[in-house]
Protein backbone atom coordinates (compact mmCIF):
# COMPACT_ATOMS: atom_id res chain seq x y z
CA UNK A 1 0.00 0.00 0.00
CA UNK A 2 1.24 3.61 -0.34
CA UNK A 3 3.47 4.83 2.24
CA UNK A 4 5.47 7.55 3.64
CA UNK A 5 8.30 6.19 5.43
CA UNK A 6 9.17 8.07 8.78
CA UNK A 7 12.78 8.94 8.98
CA UNK A 8 14.08 6.95 12.58
CA UNK A 9 14.84 8.14 15.55
CA UNK A 10 17.96 5.88 16.17
CA UNK A 11 20.06 8.79 13.50
CA UNK A 12 21.47 11.29 14.26
CA UNK A 13 20.64 15.08 14.48
CA UNK A 14 22.57 16.18 11.29
CA UNK A 15 20.96 12.89 9.05
CA UNK A 16 17.45 13.84 10.62
CA UNK A 17 17.53 17.44 9.44
CA UNK A 18 18.55 17.21 5.96
CA UNK A 19 16.27 14.93 4.99
CA UNK A 20 13.85 16.46 2.88
CA UNK A 21 10.52 17.55 4.40
CA UNK A 22 7.91 14.78 4.51
CA UNK A 23 5.49 16.35 2.27
CA UNK A 24 8.22 16.86 -1.00
CA UNK A 25 8.65 13.08 -0.60
CA UNK A 26 7.62 10.23 -3.02
CA UNK A 27 5.13 7.94 -2.28
CA UNK A 28 6.63 4.67 -1.54
CA UNK A 29 4.85 1.51 -2.44
CA UNK A 30 5.42 -2.27 0.17
CA UNK A 31 2.80 -4.32 -1.81
CA UNK A 32 4.56 -7.25 -2.39
CA UNK A 33 5.66 -10.05 0.31
CA UNK A 34 9.50 -9.84 -0.72
CA UNK A 35 9.23 -6.32 0.92
CA UNK A 36 8.11 -6.81 4.32
CA UNK A 37 10.75 -6.02 6.04
CA UNK A 38 11.52 -6.20 9.85
CA UNK A 39 11.45 -2.86 12.23
CA UNK A 40 14.80 -3.17 13.33
CA UNK A 41 17.21 -4.56 10.29
CA UNK A 42 20.98 -3.48 9.21
CA UNK A 43 21.28 -4.74 5.68
CA UNK A 44 24.63 -5.84 6.17
CA UNK A 45 23.49 -8.65 8.74
CA UNK A 46 20.96 -9.58 5.71
CA UNK A 47 23.31 -9.29 2.65
CA UNK A 48 26.67 -11.26 4.80
CA UNK A 49 26.06 -12.41 8.32
CA UNK A 50 22.28 -14.92 7.19
CA UNK A 51 24.44 -17.09 4.74
CA UNK A 52 26.74 -17.74 7.05
CA UNK A 53 24.42 -19.03 10.05
CA UNK A 54 22.43 -20.62 7.27
CA UNK A 55 25.39 -23.15 6.67
CA UNK A 56 26.81 -21.25 3.63
CA UNK A 57 29.82 -19.81 4.78
CA UNK A 58 32.20 -22.07 2.96
CA UNK A 59 30.41 -20.85 -0.62
CA UNK A 60 32.73 -18.13 -2.59
CA UNK A 61 31.81 -14.54 -1.67
CA UNK A 62 34.17 -12.26 -3.81
CA UNK A 63 37.27 -12.96 -5.79
CA UNK A 64 39.64 -10.31 -7.53
CA UNK A 65 42.94 -9.27 -7.22
CA UNK A 66 45.55 -7.66 -4.68
CA UNK A 67 48.85 -6.37 -4.97
CA UNK A 68 49.46 -9.94 -3.46
CA UNK A 69 47.88 -11.88 -6.11
CA UNK A 70 44.36 -13.43 -6.74
CA UNK A 71 42.18 -13.24 -3.61
CA UNK A 72 39.66 -15.41 -3.21
CA UNK A 73 37.19 -15.08 0.00
CA UNK A 74 34.29 -17.36 1.43
CA UNK A 75 31.12 -15.70 2.73
CA UNK A 76 33.02 -16.95 6.19
CA UNK A 77 36.26 -15.29 5.56
CA UNK A 78 34.29 -11.84 3.96
CA UNK A 79 32.26 -12.00 7.06
CA UNK A 80 35.96 -12.05 9.56
CA UNK A 81 37.13 -9.16 7.58
CA UNK A 82 34.08 -7.03 7.85
CA UNK A 83 33.97 -7.59 11.68
CA UNK A 84 37.33 -6.43 12.07
CA UNK A 85 37.08 -3.53 10.19
CA UNK A 86 34.00 -2.33 11.99
CA UNK A 87 35.91 -2.87 15.17
CA UNK A 88 38.24 -0.60 13.65
CA UNK A 89 35.74 1.85 12.48
CA UNK A 90 34.01 2.16 16.01
CA UNK A 91 37.21 1.63 18.37
CA UNK A 92 39.95 2.90 16.66
CA UNK A 93 38.34 5.54 14.88
CA UNK A 94 35.90 6.33 17.27
CA UNK A 95 32.98 6.48 14.91
CA UNK A 96 29.29 6.26 16.26
CA UNK A 97 26.14 5.69 14.51
CA UNK A 98 24.69 8.07 12.02
CA UNK A 99 28.35 9.43 11.31
CA UNK A 100 29.19 9.85 7.61
CA UNK A 101 32.29 7.74 6.12
CA UNK A 102 33.65 8.70 2.84
CA UNK A 103 34.93 5.35 0.99
CA UNK A 104 37.94 5.89 -1.58
CA UNK A 105 38.59 2.87 -3.91
CA UNK A 106 38.03 1.14 -6.90
CA UNK A 107 36.26 -2.43 -7.08
CA UNK A 108 38.47 -4.71 -4.98
CA UNK A 109 37.32 -7.02 -2.29
CA UNK A 110 38.81 -4.78 0.41
CA UNK A 111 36.54 -1.72 -1.01
CA UNK A 112 33.66 -4.22 -0.76
CA UNK A 113 34.69 -5.43 3.20
CA UNK A 114 35.02 -2.03 3.67
CA UNK A 115 31.42 -1.38 2.29
CA UNK A 116 29.82 -3.63 4.30
CA UNK A 117 31.84 -2.95 7.79
CA UNK A 118 30.58 0.81 7.56
CA UNK A 119 27.09 -0.29 7.20
CA UNK A 120 27.34 -3.47 10.00
CA UNK A 121 28.69 -0.65 12.31
CA UNK A 122 25.38 1.77 12.21
CA UNK A 123 27.93 4.41 9.63
CA UNK A 124 26.61 6.53 6.80
CA UNK A 125 28.58 5.27 3.95
CA UNK A 126 29.58 8.25 1.30
CA UNK A 127 31.07 6.19 -1.59
CA UNK A 128 33.28 8.46 -3.93
CA UNK A 129 34.25 7.28 -7.73
CA UNK A 130 38.23 6.41 -8.07
CA UNK A 131 39.34 9.21 -10.67
CA UNK A 132 37.33 12.41 -8.63
CA UNK A 133 39.83 15.32 -8.23
CA UNK A 134 40.47 16.99 -4.76
CA UNK A 135 37.84 20.01 -5.53
CA UNK A 136 35.36 17.31 -6.50
CA UNK A 137 36.06 15.24 -3.43
CA UNK A 138 35.58 18.82 -1.18
CA UNK A 139 32.13 19.31 -2.45
CA UNK A 140 31.09 15.72 -1.07
CA UNK A 141 32.71 16.11 2.09
CA UNK A 142 31.46 19.90 3.25
CA UNK A 143 27.59 19.10 1.97
CA UNK A 144 27.55 15.55 3.58
CA UNK A 145 29.46 16.76 6.79
CA UNK A 146 32.23 13.52 6.46
CA UNK A 147 34.20 13.48 9.14
CA UNK A 148 36.29 10.15 8.25
CA UNK A 149 37.62 8.23 5.26
CA UNK A 150 38.51 5.05 4.17
CA UNK A 151 40.68 5.54 1.10
CA UNK A 152 42.95 2.91 -0.87
CA UNK A 153 46.71 4.14 -1.15
CA UNK A 154 46.37 4.36 -4.39
CA UNK A 155 43.86 6.85 -4.63
CA UNK A 156 45.60 9.27 -1.49
CA UNK A 157 46.91 12.01 -3.28
CA UNK A 158 43.42 13.92 -4.04
CA UNK A 159 42.20 12.92 -0.62
CA UNK A 160 45.23 14.43 1.24
CA UNK A 161 44.42 17.55 -0.59
CA UNK A 162 40.72 18.14 1.44
CA UNK A 163 42.81 17.61 5.05
CA UNK A 164 44.77 20.51 4.52
CA UNK A 165 43.16 23.28 6.87
CA UNK A 166 45.31 26.06 4.98
CA UNK A 167 43.33 25.27 1.59
CA UNK A 168 40.41 23.29 2.23
CA UNK A 169 37.10 24.36 3.81
CA UNK A 170 36.56 20.20 3.87
CA UNK A 171 39.50 19.84 6.46
CA UNK A 172 36.85 21.88 9.12
CA UNK A 173 34.72 18.33 9.01
CA UNK A 174 37.46 15.36 7.99
CA UNK A 175 39.31 14.89 10.73
CA UNK A 176 40.97 11.30 9.69
CA UNK A 177 41.59 9.43 6.93
CA UNK A 178 43.04 5.29 7.66
CA UNK A 179 44.11 3.75 4.14
CA UNK A 180 43.47 -0.01 2.85
CA UNK A 181 45.90 -2.02 0.23
CA UNK A 182 48.63 -0.38 2.40
CA UNK A 183 51.81 -1.73 4.05
CA UNK A 184 52.14 1.46 6.21
CA UNK A 185 51.97 0.43 9.98
CA UNK A 186 49.14 2.17 11.02
CA UNK A 187 47.20 0.85 7.75
CA UNK A 188 43.66 -0.55 7.90
CA UNK A 189 44.94 -4.18 7.46
CA UNK A 190 47.35 -3.99 10.07
CA UNK A 191 44.74 -2.48 12.41
CA UNK A 192 42.20 -5.07 11.55
CA UNK A 193 44.97 -7.81 12.69
CA UNK A 194 44.99 -6.26 16.42
CA UNK A 195 40.46 -7.38 16.57
CA UNK A 196 38.52 -10.44 16.90
CA UNK A 197 36.37 -11.33 13.94
CA UNK A 198 32.90 -11.56 15.81
CA UNK A 199 31.09 -8.04 15.90
CA UNK A 200 27.57 -7.22 16.84
CA UNK A 201 25.68 -5.17 14.38
CA UNK A 202 24.50 -1.61 15.46
CA UNK A 203 20.70 -2.07 16.46
CA UNK A 204 19.38 0.14 13.24
CA UNK A 205 15.73 0.92 11.95
CA UNK A 206 15.13 0.03 8.70
CA UNK A 207 14.23 3.37 7.77
CA UNK A 208 17.82 4.37 9.30
CA UNK A 209 19.77 6.26 6.30
CA UNK A 210 22.75 4.38 5.42
CA UNK A 211 23.89 5.53 1.95
CA UNK A 212 24.61 9.03 0.68
CA UNK A 213 24.87 8.45 -3.30
CA UNK A 214 26.35 11.37 -5.17
CA UNK A 215 24.66 11.58 -8.72
CA UNK A 216 27.35 10.99 -11.14
CA UNK A 217 27.33 14.64 -12.43
CA UNK A 218 25.93 14.34 -16.26
CA UNK A 219 24.45 17.76 -15.78
CA UNK A 220 28.04 19.03 -13.89
CA UNK A 221 25.90 19.22 -10.61
CA UNK A 222 25.81 16.04 -8.66
CA UNK A 223 23.73 15.96 -6.37
CA UNK A 224 23.85 13.66 -2.84
CA UNK A 225 20.43 11.05 -2.34
CA UNK A 226 19.87 9.58 0.50
CA UNK A 227 18.90 5.81 1.28
CA UNK A 228 17.75 3.56 3.93
CA UNK A 229 18.90 0.00 4.92
CA UNK A 230 14.95 -1.10 3.77
CA UNK A 231 16.22 0.42 0.38
CA UNK A 232 19.39 -1.68 0.27
CA UNK A 233 17.27 -5.02 0.41
CA UNK A 234 14.31 -3.27 -1.94
CA UNK A 235 16.89 -2.92 -5.17
CA UNK A 236 17.86 -6.55 -4.58
CA UNK A 237 14.67 -8.23 -4.04
CA UNK A 238 12.69 -6.62 -7.46
CA UNK A 239 15.07 -6.57 -10.59
CA UNK A 240 17.37 -9.07 -10.01
CA UNK A 241 14.78 -11.76 -8.27
CA UNK A 242 11.99 -11.09 -11.03
CA UNK A 243 14.30 -10.45 -14.48
CA UNK A 244 17.74 -12.24 -13.87
CA UNK A 245 15.86 -14.95 -11.66
CA UNK A 246 19.34 -14.91 -9.60
CA UNK A 247 20.23 -17.29 -7.43
CA UNK A 248 23.21 -18.85 -5.51
CA UNK A 249 25.10 -20.27 -8.56
CA UNK A 250 25.61 -16.62 -10.62
CA UNK A 251 28.74 -15.29 -10.79
CA UNK A 252 28.77 -11.66 -11.70
CA UNK A 253 31.24 -9.42 -13.34
CA UNK A 254 31.34 -5.76 -14.90
CA UNK A 255 32.56 -2.45 -14.78
CA UNK A 256 31.03 0.50 -12.93
CA UNK A 257 32.48 1.29 -9.62
CA UNK A 258 30.44 0.26 -6.47
CA UNK A 259 30.64 4.08 -5.67
CA UNK A 260 27.96 4.01 -8.24
CA UNK A 261 24.19 2.61 -7.37
CA UNK A 262 24.51 0.31 -10.56
CA UNK A 263 27.77 -1.06 -9.64
CA UNK A 264 26.77 -1.25 -5.83
CA UNK A 265 23.59 -3.15 -7.18
CA UNK A 266 25.34 -5.51 -9.48
CA UNK A 267 28.41 -6.03 -8.56
CA UNK A 268 28.12 -6.18 -4.73
CA UNK A 269 24.58 -6.31 -3.37
CA UNK A 270 23.28 -8.10 -5.47
CA UNK A 271 25.15 -11.69 -5.84
CA UNK A 272 25.57 -11.30 -2.05
CA UNK A 273 21.63 -11.31 -1.35
CA UNK A 274 21.34 -14.07 -3.45
CA UNK A 275 24.60 -16.02 -2.12
CA UNK A 276 26.41 -15.52 -5.33
CA UNK A 277 29.46 -15.01 -6.01
CA UNK A 278 30.88 -11.21 -7.18
CA UNK A 279 34.16 -10.59 -9.14
CA UNK A 280 36.10 -7.26 -7.93
CA UNK A 281 38.28 -5.73 -10.59
CA UNK A 282 39.64 -2.82 -11.88
CA UNK A 283 40.43 -1.07 -15.11
CA UNK A 284 38.81 -3.04 -17.18
CA UNK A 285 39.63 -2.89 -21.40
CA UNK A 286 36.61 -4.46 -23.61
CA UNK A 287 38.94 -7.40 -23.99
CA UNK A 288 40.07 -7.55 -20.41
CA UNK A 289 36.08 -8.01 -19.58
CA UNK A 290 35.72 -10.46 -22.42
CA UNK A 291 38.01 -12.75 -20.95
CA UNK A 292 36.82 -12.18 -17.39
CA UNK A 293 33.23 -13.69 -18.29
CA UNK A 294 35.72 -16.93 -19.58
CA UNK A 295 37.60 -17.18 -16.98
CA UNK A 296 35.55 -16.97 -14.06
CA UNK A 297 32.64 -18.31 -15.87
CA UNK A 298 30.39 -15.14 -15.33
CA UNK A 299 26.72 -15.73 -15.84
CA UNK A 300 25.75 -11.76 -15.30
CA UNK A 301 27.93 -8.75 -16.69
CA UNK A 302 27.45 -5.25 -15.81
CA UNK A 303 28.27 -2.15 -18.23
CA UNK A 304 27.20 0.62 -20.36
CA UNK A 305 26.51 0.36 -23.76
CA UNK A 306 29.86 1.95 -24.55
CA UNK A 307 31.89 -0.95 -23.21
CA UNK A 308 29.35 -3.21 -25.20
CA UNK A 309 29.57 -1.68 -28.60
CA UNK A 310 33.31 -2.27 -28.30
CA UNK A 311 33.20 -6.05 -27.03
CA UNK A 312 30.75 -7.01 -30.04
CA UNK A 313 33.18 -5.82 -32.82
CA UNK A 314 36.07 -7.90 -30.44
CA UNK A 315 33.98 -11.48 -30.93
CA UNK A 316 32.88 -10.35 -34.22
CA UNK A 317 36.63 -9.87 -35.35
CA UNK A 318 37.62 -13.42 -33.44
CA UNK A 319 34.87 -15.24 -32.31
CA UNK A 320 36.88 -18.11 -31.06
CA UNK A 321 38.96 -15.80 -29.07
CA UNK A 322 36.42 -15.63 -26.20
CA UNK A 323 34.58 -17.87 -24.11
CA UNK A 324 31.42 -16.70 -23.36
CA UNK A 325 28.82 -20.07 -22.92
CA UNK A 326 28.25 -19.16 -19.32
CA UNK A 327 26.97 -15.60 -19.75
CA UNK A 328 23.06 -15.69 -19.72
CA UNK A 329 22.54 -11.25 -18.98
CA UNK A 330 24.62 -8.77 -20.16
CA UNK A 331 23.37 -6.50 -18.36
CA UNK A 332 22.92 -2.56 -19.93
CA UNK A 333 22.28 0.61 -18.21
CA UNK A 334 23.56 3.80 -17.32
CA UNK A 335 22.53 4.98 -20.87
CA UNK A 336 20.22 4.54 -23.52
CA UNK A 337 20.95 1.25 -25.11
CA UNK A 338 21.17 2.34 -29.05
CA UNK A 339 19.31 -0.88 -30.92
CA UNK A 340 22.18 -0.74 -33.12
CA UNK A 341 24.25 -1.91 -30.38
CA UNK A 342 21.99 -4.45 -29.28
CA UNK A 343 22.26 -6.48 -32.39
CA UNK A 344 25.24 -6.08 -33.19
CA UNK A 345 26.04 -7.70 -29.71
CA UNK A 346 23.42 -10.42 -30.58
CA UNK A 347 24.81 -10.79 -33.90
CA UNK A 348 28.67 -11.31 -32.45
CA UNK A 349 27.60 -13.64 -29.45
CA UNK A 350 23.96 -15.24 -29.99
CA UNK A 351 23.13 -13.18 -26.65
CA UNK A 352 20.34 -11.40 -26.18
CA UNK A 353 20.80 -8.35 -23.93
CA UNK A 354 19.43 -7.35 -20.90
CA UNK A 355 18.56 -3.47 -20.68
CA UNK A 356 17.26 -1.54 -17.90
CA UNK A 357 16.75 2.18 -16.98
CA UNK A 358 16.83 3.07 -12.97
CA UNK A 359 18.87 6.09 -11.15
CA UNK A 360 20.96 6.96 -8.14
CA UNK A 361 17.72 8.75 -6.53
CA UNK A 362 15.52 5.52 -7.32
CA UNK A 363 18.38 3.69 -6.44
CA UNK A 364 18.40 0.47 -9.04
CA UNK A 365 16.53 0.06 -12.00
CA UNK A 366 12.89 -0.28 -12.36
CA UNK A 367 12.15 -0.78 -16.18
CA UNK A 368 13.88 -3.75 -17.94
CA UNK A 369 13.42 -6.45 -20.42
CA UNK A 370 15.23 -9.55 -20.76
CA UNK A 371 15.12 -13.16 -23.18
CA UNK A 372 11.87 -13.31 -24.74
CA UNK A 373 10.19 -10.16 -23.39
CA UNK A 374 12.79 -8.12 -25.63
CA UNK A 375 11.32 -6.01 -27.81
CA UNK A 376 13.63 -3.76 -30.31
CA UNK A 377 13.26 -0.05 -29.42
CA UNK A 378 12.06 -0.75 -26.26
CA UNK A 379 13.72 -0.84 -22.65
CA UNK A 380 11.34 -3.18 -21.13
CA UNK A 381 8.34 -3.26 -18.66
CA UNK A 382 7.96 -2.09 -14.92
CA UNK A 383 10.04 -4.13 -12.46
CA UNK A 384 7.22 -5.90 -10.31
CA UNK A 385 7.37 -3.53 -7.19
CA UNK A 386 7.51 -0.36 -9.11
CA UNK A 387 4.63 1.71 -10.85
CA UNK A 388 5.67 3.94 -13.74
CA UNK A 389 3.16 6.18 -16.08
CA UNK A 390 3.97 8.73 -19.20
CA UNK A 391 2.69 12.20 -17.98
CA UNK A 392 2.23 15.89 -19.32
CA UNK A 393 3.50 18.70 -17.73
CA UNK A 394 0.43 18.67 -15.29
CA UNK A 395 0.98 15.19 -14.03
CA UNK A 396 -1.95 14.12 -16.17
CA UNK A 397 -1.40 10.53 -17.75
CA UNK A 398 -1.07 10.87 -21.29
CA UNK A 399 -2.90 8.08 -23.73
CA UNK A 400 -0.39 5.35 -24.95
CA UNK A 401 1.78 5.94 -28.06
CA UNK A 402 2.31 9.75 -26.67
CA UNK A 403 5.19 11.07 -25.49
CA UNK A 404 5.85 12.40 -22.26
CA UNK A 405 7.45 12.43 -18.97
CA UNK A 406 8.61 9.44 -17.15
CA UNK A 407 6.80 9.37 -13.84
CA UNK A 408 7.76 6.35 -11.42
CA UNK A 409 7.39 5.22 -7.68
CA UNK A 410 7.83 2.08 -5.96
CA UNK A 411 9.90 0.97 -2.46
CA UNK A 412 12.24 3.15 -3.19
CA UNK A 413 12.31 6.98 -4.20
CA UNK A 414 14.19 10.43 -4.47
CA UNK A 415 15.10 12.15 -1.09
CA UNK A 416 17.89 14.72 -1.60
CA UNK A 417 20.33 15.96 0.75
CA UNK A 418 19.50 19.23 1.05
CA UNK A 419 19.11 20.38 -2.20
CA UNK A 420 16.55 23.16 -3.49
CA UNK A 421 15.96 20.21 -6.38
CA UNK A 422 13.81 18.03 -5.03
CA UNK A 423 10.72 19.58 -5.75
CA UNK A 424 11.56 19.45 -9.42
CA UNK A 425 12.37 15.84 -9.01
CA UNK A 426 9.62 14.29 -7.07
CA UNK A 427 5.47 15.72 -7.98
CA UNK A 428 2.66 14.60 -6.50
CA UNK A 429 3.93 11.68 -5.24
CA UNK A 430 5.29 10.34 -7.94
CA UNK A 431 9.67 10.53 -8.75
CA UNK A 432 10.24 12.15 -12.12
CA UNK A 433 13.58 10.76 -13.51
CA UNK A 434 13.75 13.44 -15.96
CA UNK A 435 13.18 11.58 -19.12
CA UNK A 436 10.87 11.54 -22.16
CA UNK A 437 9.26 8.20 -22.67
CA UNK A 438 6.29 7.04 -24.77
CA UNK A 439 4.25 3.80 -23.86
CA UNK A 440 2.40 1.49 -25.80
CA UNK A 441 -0.50 -0.50 -25.40
CA UNK A 442 1.03 -3.34 -24.18
CA UNK A 443 3.02 -1.36 -21.23
CA UNK A 444 6.38 -1.18 -22.98
CA UNK A 445 8.70 2.06 -22.49
CA UNK A 446 10.31 3.14 -24.79
CA UNK A 447 12.93 5.99 -24.04
CA UNK A 448 13.08 8.88 -26.25
CA UNK A 449 15.73 11.25 -24.91
CA UNK A 450 16.63 13.35 -21.30
CA UNK A 451 13.99 15.77 -21.07
CA UNK A 452 16.33 18.73 -21.84
CA UNK A 453 18.02 16.96 -24.78
CA UNK A 454 14.93 16.78 -26.62
CA UNK A 455 15.84 19.46 -29.74
CA UNK A 456 13.48 21.70 -31.12
CA UNK A 457 14.42 22.60 -34.86
CA UNK A 458 11.80 24.39 -37.11
CA UNK A 459 9.00 23.51 -34.93
CA UNK A 460 9.92 20.23 -34.77
CA UNK A 461 10.53 17.77 -31.90
CA UNK A 462 13.91 15.58 -32.68
CA UNK A 463 14.98 13.36 -29.90
CA UNK A 464 19.06 13.04 -30.05
CA UNK A 465 19.32 9.37 -28.90
CA UNK A 466 16.93 8.40 -31.70
CA UNK A 467 19.48 10.27 -34.18
CA UNK A 468 22.41 8.75 -32.17
CA UNK A 469 21.16 4.99 -33.09
CA UNK A 470 20.90 6.25 -36.90
CA UNK A 471 24.57 7.28 -36.44
CA UNK A 472 25.73 4.27 -35.08
CA UNK A 473 24.35 2.51 -37.93
CA UNK A 474 27.03 3.61 -40.39
CA UNK A 475 29.89 1.62 -41.22
CA UNK A 476 32.30 4.76 -40.08
CA UNK A 477 30.93 5.68 -36.90
CA UNK A 478 32.29 4.16 -33.37
CA UNK A 479 30.95 6.82 -31.00
CA UNK A 480 28.62 9.59 -31.51
CA UNK A 481 26.79 11.96 -29.71
CA UNK A 482 23.55 13.96 -30.76
CA UNK A 483 22.84 17.37 -28.96
CA UNK A 484 20.82 21.10 -29.92
CA UNK A 485 23.14 23.20 -31.72
CA UNK A 486 22.20 26.94 -31.40
CA UNK A 487 20.66 28.21 -35.37
CA UNK A 488 19.44 32.17 -35.99
CA UNK A 489 16.92 30.56 -38.27
CA UNK A 490 15.58 27.23 -36.92
CA UNK A 491 16.50 28.39 -33.22
CA UNK A 492 18.31 24.89 -32.90
CA UNK A 493 19.80 22.21 -35.39
CA UNK A 494 20.75 18.58 -34.85
CA UNK A 495 24.39 18.90 -33.91
CA UNK A 496 26.76 15.85 -34.05
CA UNK A 497 29.85 14.72 -32.56
CA UNK A 498 31.39 11.72 -34.10
CA UNK A 499 34.35 9.33 -33.39
CA UNK A 500 35.53 7.97 -36.67
CA UNK A 501 36.67 3.81 -36.15
CA UNK A 502 39.86 3.02 -37.03
CA UNK A 503 40.83 3.40 -40.74
CA UNK A 504 38.37 6.43 -41.02
CA UNK A 505 39.11 10.29 -42.02
CA UNK A 506 36.72 13.08 -41.50
CA UNK A 507 35.75 14.78 -44.81
CA UNK A 508 32.84 16.58 -46.03
CA UNK A 509 32.33 14.01 -48.43
CA UNK A 510 31.87 12.26 -45.20
CA UNK A 511 29.84 14.54 -43.39
CA UNK A 512 27.56 14.22 -46.56
CA UNK A 513 27.65 10.39 -46.83
CA UNK A 514 26.45 10.39 -42.94
CA UNK A 515 23.81 13.02 -43.57
CA UNK A 516 22.40 10.55 -46.29
CA UNK A 517 22.19 7.65 -44.54
CA UNK A 518 20.71 9.43 -41.68
CA UNK A 519 17.87 10.70 -43.83
CA UNK A 520 17.01 7.36 -45.15
CA UNK A 521 16.92 4.98 -41.71
CA UNK A 522 14.73 7.97 -40.13
CA UNK A 523 12.40 11.09 -41.04
CA UNK A 524 15.08 13.56 -43.26
CA UNK A 525 13.96 16.44 -40.94
CA UNK A 526 16.16 14.68 -37.92
CA UNK A 527 19.38 15.04 -39.89
CA UNK A 528 22.40 16.14 -38.36
CA UNK A 529 22.82 19.60 -40.04
CA UNK A 530 26.07 19.76 -38.36
CA UNK A 531 28.89 17.24 -37.69
CA UNK A 532 32.09 17.36 -35.91
CA UNK A 533 34.64 14.74 -35.89
CA UNK A 534 36.25 14.48 -32.86
CA UNK A 535 39.23 11.96 -31.18
CA UNK A 536 36.75 11.16 -27.80
CA UNK A 537 33.57 12.39 -26.31
CA UNK A 538 33.29 13.52 -22.73
CA UNK A 539 31.90 10.76 -20.33
CA UNK A 540 31.81 10.85 -16.77
CA UNK A 541 33.71 7.71 -14.59
CA UNK A 542 30.41 5.72 -15.34
CA UNK A 543 30.58 5.67 -18.88
CA UNK A 544 27.69 8.09 -19.02
CA UNK A 545 27.80 10.46 -21.92
CA UNK A 546 28.02 14.39 -20.64
CA UNK A 547 25.93 16.05 -23.19
CA UNK A 548 25.82 19.37 -21.07
CA UNK A 549 29.67 19.32 -22.36
CA UNK A 550 28.92 18.98 -25.83
CA UNK A 551 26.38 21.63 -25.35
CA UNK A 552 29.03 24.03 -24.17
CA UNK A 553 30.94 23.06 -27.62
CA UNK A 554 28.04 23.64 -29.32
CA UNK A 555 27.12 26.83 -28.01
CA UNK A 556 30.75 28.24 -28.63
Amino acid sequence: MPSKLMPSSHQDTFTRENLPPLQEWPVFLFNRPELQYPEQMNCAVELLDVHVAQGHGERVAIQGMDAGGPVVWTYRQLQSHVNQIAHVLKEDMGLVSGQRLLLRGGNSPMMAASFLAALKAGLVVVPTMPLLRAAELRQIIDKARVSAALCDSLLAEELAHCMNPAHDQAALSLKQVLYFRSDAKDGLEQRMAHHIDSFEAHPTSRDDVCLIAFTSGTTGKPKGTLHFHRDILAMCDLFPRHVLKMGPDDVVCGTPPIAFTFGLGGLLAFPLRYGACAIMLEKYTPEKLLQTIGQYGATQCYTAPTMYRQMALLVAQNPAAYNLKSLHHPVSAGEALPDATRQAWKRATGIEMTDGIGGTEVIHIYIASAGADVRAGSIGKVVPGYEAQIVDEDMQPVAPGTVGRLAVRGPTGCRYLSDPRQTDYVKDGWNLPGDTFVMDTDGYFSYQARNDDMIISAGYNIAGPEVEDALMKHAAVAECGVVAGPDPERGQVVQAFVVLKAGHVGSEALVAEIQEFVKQAIAPFKYPRRVVFCDALPRTETGKLQRFKLRQQAAA
